[in-house]
């Protein structure tokens, strides 16, 4: 299946996603652990089903060290020994916060959970990714962009 749009050929499309890529900019910066920025992009995409997500951020990963192990239990994080509690809150959150529809938002339960384990640097850190990478989803979603081709770093 062949894209149904190519965003950056347009006027108005780089301009967009030079905002988001600047919006997403703040993240990596703070005390929020690397690993958990990019656990939380890669559950989000596979919640949404963004292949060229999934492609950049399992790929950028690995290349920062993530064990295969726990890229591949990424989606099973329920039933895997392998992430933190921290993790495990930050996956909660990103699930919820990405399924607002079908959740009804996210719980209060889910949100001192989170609490416990960061900071209101982290928790803010937490909730700008968490929107950042579901517009990044939703652009590439909704015009089909595919995965597979992506080298790591290969946007700055």
């Amino acid at each position: 299946m062949q894209a149904r749009l190519n965003p950056y050929g347009t006027v108005l499309g780089p301009k967009f996603a030079k905002h988001l890529v600047s919006a997403n900019k703040v993240v990596p910066d703070s005390t929020l652990p690397a690993a958990t920025q990019e656990l939380v992009k890669i559950r989000a995409s596979q919640i949404n089903g963004c292949g060229g997500c999934l492609d950049m951020h399992t790929k950028d990963a690995a290349h920062a060290g993530e064990t295969p192990v726990r890229l591949n239990l990424v989606a099973a994080w329920r039933e895997a020994t392998v992430f933190t509690d921290a993790e495990r809150a930050a996956l909660e959150l990103t699930e919820q916060g990405t399924r607002l529809a079908d959740t009804g938002g996210v719980t209060d339960e889910v949100w001192a959970n989170a609490a416990k384990h960061h900071d209101a640097e982290q928790l803010t850190a937490l909730v700008s990714l968490i929107a950042v990478i579901n517009a990044f989803n939703r652009l590439n979603v909704i015009t089909q962009q595919r995965g597979g081709d992506y080298q790591p770093g290969q946007f700055g």
